[in-house]
């Protein structure tokens, strides 16, 4: 027993922390996990933005947010599980921006609003692009089985756009999906291919290339 509480209002005292004080515990635990959380995942951004996927690693990681490695392995169990964070963060942010898209109802103009959305995305991100589409991840989603599941939020945009137009008859009847696919190897090889310093252009002369490629496309597959 504490020195100076006598044991009824040691009594009472354990009471309030019965009723009060687990509640208080476990949220202040959470509140401090989720803080933790976040700055891990903000710090692993900020690396990966500044030298690439290379760069962020549990030590460094720790280091800018003046936690132990150890730590770090309390949120996240590996780096693949970092990094895989740190994509899908991506993911979320470019879903969230092709949805909120506006415009015309037409399909063709909305299929090329969201090739400018992932490439302005992309050459604005571009470590963050190359972790997403280009890098090794054992959470990386595959086709066909993980997109026809509908479980990227990118895709099932695209393909949302892409169905209406075969139920309009703007295109052709074909696999919603594999139309999906292609749009995205177009764009990202397009993109990979500037950012690798393959293309002689200025970003103004590549973004032209860029929205010839994709009417090309669409005219394609048009009906």
């Amino acid at each position: 027993m504490a020195p100076g509480i006598s044991t009824p209002g040691l009594s009472f005292l354990w009471n309030i922390c019965g009723v009060y004080g687990v509640h208080f515990v476990v949220y202040t635990v959470y509140m401090l996990a989720e803080s933790s959380s976040e700055k891990i995942a903000l710090a692993s951004r900020r690396l990966l933005d500044r030298a690439g996927s290379d760069a962020v690693t549990m030590r460094r990681v720790a280091h800018a947010v003046g936690l132990t490695p150890m730590a770090i392995y309390r949120h996240y169990r590996d780096r693949d599980a970092l990094l895989n964070a740190v994509a899908e963060e991506g993911f979320r942010e470019l879903a969230d921006r092709l949805t909120r898209r506006g415009g015309s109802r037409d399909v063709e103009h909305q299929l090329l609003a969201l090739s400018e959305i992932f490439l302005d995305h992309a050459l604005e991100n571009p470590r963050l692009f190359e972790l997403m589409f280009l890098k090794p991840r054992s959470g990386a989603r595959k086709f066909p089985k993980d997109f026809k599941a509908g479980e990227s939020p990118t895709a099932n945009v695209v393909a949302e756009v892409v169905a209406e137009g075969m139920k309009s008859g703007v295109f052709r009847p074909d696999d919603v999906w594999e139309i999906v696919f292609e749009i995205g190897a177009l764009s990202h090889g397009l993109i990979m291919l500037y950012l690798g310093g393959r293309l002689g252009a200025s970003e103004h002369r590549f973004r032209d290339r860029y929205r010839r490629s994709f009417r090309r496309y669409i005219r394609g597959i048009r009906k």
